[in-house]
């Protein structure tokens, strides 16, 4: 049965009473003609009839209150109703809030626009919260944004502490006629990284070739670098002794290595090639043993592990490393490696390992070091599951192509 005046009349009092959310309806010049009581108790009246003829800019600031009014205006001239949009109301006082608002248009019993209607509901702690955490978030991202310039500008730094240049033997001497050949090779996985590799000239006849692996990756890793880098600059005097070189190296990094809460594992490897003689010299603190190319013979081990590999660098305080002394054959190459070309793992979870890595270097034999690198990398990849590596790579050798006269 449908509803007559008096019940309608009932149903909309109690609706403009009983509801939290602010009712109101304006005229054609968007002055309030009724409300109901959250709406009276939100602006301060003391009852409905303190509405009446008022607009928004009596209990708004004009920013709000213009973009209300417009809003209404766009209602009339179009038909079309306003969805809950979000509005922040500036009050008189300076107070801020914060509502989302549907406004429809108002019409009489013949279907005339006679005014805009509407609801609007505080959504004040909602926003704020909202607001917050984009500040938040925005933070954090500017925070991110200035850490990844950061650690892309320390990416870019960490490149220029390779060697642009190597040494030439004889000095001075033109490509064709260089008695050694020298090369590293810096596959970088992460923007800035724990390997390090350095060539250097210590005489006329001599030399050195440092490679390092922090264990890690990241920020702390490439700060590792760093250090191990500066504490070379201290070392120049025993870059002719691989043992005494790195003895002397891990007394310096075992005070900011070794504490607890920044205890990083550093391996190492020293040597020293005599271009004149062929007689290498070397010494590790727990690095991976060289791979010898030996020209006519196949690759095989520099040595062994139990001859003259020691700890970590900066775990213990005094530690003797001990140098092993070989002979390299003109025509022979030897070649550095840091883990991450042998930790690759298949489909099956296979590790690449070191066997394999020895088995690959049969194959380069007698090659150039350009063309030893390129097959190691080609070889370990191939068996990787991924097709490419999960740790940054660094080879660093050098291929005796006669001794000096």
């Amino acid at each position: 049965m449908p509803l007559n005046e008096t019940e309608y009349t009932y149903l909309l009092d109690n609706l403009m009473v009983n509801n939290a959310d602010v009712i109101f309806f304006k005229d054609l010049e968007s002055r309030f003609i009724m409300v109901n009581d959250a709406c009276v108790k939100k602006h301060g009246w003391t009852s409905a009839a303190d509405a009446l003829g008022k607009t928004d800019f009596d209990v708004f600031m004009e920013d709000h209150a213009r973009k209300a009014y417009e809003d209404e205006q766009q209602i009339l001239r179009t038909g079309e109703p306003i969805y809950g949009i979000e509005e922040k109301e500036t009050r008189l006082d300076g107070t801020e809030t914060w509502a989302s608002t549907t406004k429809m248009p108002l019409r009489d019993p013949e279907g005339n626009l006679i005014g805009t209607f509407g609801i609007s509901r505080n959504i004040t702690d909602k926003k704020l919260t909202e607001l917050k955490v984009r500040k938040f978030s925005d933070e954090i991202a500017a925070i991110k944004d200035e850490m990844e310039n950061d650690v892309r500008m320390a990416g870019k730094l960490q490149k220029s502490f390779f060697s642009a240049s190597y040494p030439v033997f004889p000095e001075g001497a033109q490509p064709d006629e260089k008695c050694i050949d020298f090369k590293h090779r810096f596959i970088l996985k992460h923007q800035v990284s724990g390997d390090y590799c350095a060539i250097q000239r210590i005489s006329e006849t001599e030399a050195g070739i440092f490679l390092c692996d922090i264990h890690g990756v990241g920020v702390r890793a490439a700060l590792g670098t760093a250090l191990v880098r500066g504490v070379m600059q201290e070392l120049v005097e025993l870059a002719g002794d691989p043992g005494a070189y790195l003895s002397r190296m891990n007394k310096l990094l075992f005070p900011l290595f070794s504490k607890d809460d920044a205890l990083v594992h550093t391996s190492a490897c020293y040597m020293v090639i005599n271009v004149q003689t062929g007689r290498l010299r070397l010494a590790s603190a727990h690095q991976a043993l060289p791979i010898h190319f030996q020209d006519g013979s196949g690759a095989q081990w520099l040595g062994s592990v139990e001859t003259f590999s020691g700890p970590l660098l900066g775990v213990q305080a005094d530690v003797r490393y001990e140098t092993a002394e070989f002979m390299i054959k003109p025509g022979d190459a030897v070649v550095l490696f840091t883990d991450g070309l042998s930790s690759l793992r298949n489909n099956a979870d296979d590790a690449y390992g070191l066997k394999r890595l020895l088995d690959s270097a049969h194959s380069f034999v007698g090659e150039s070091l350009k063309e030893i690198f390129q097959g190691l990398e080609d070889d370990a990849l191939a068996f990787s599951a991924e097709q490419q590596f999960s740790d940054d790579v660094c080879m660093v050798g050098f291929h005796l192509k006669e001794l000096m006269a």
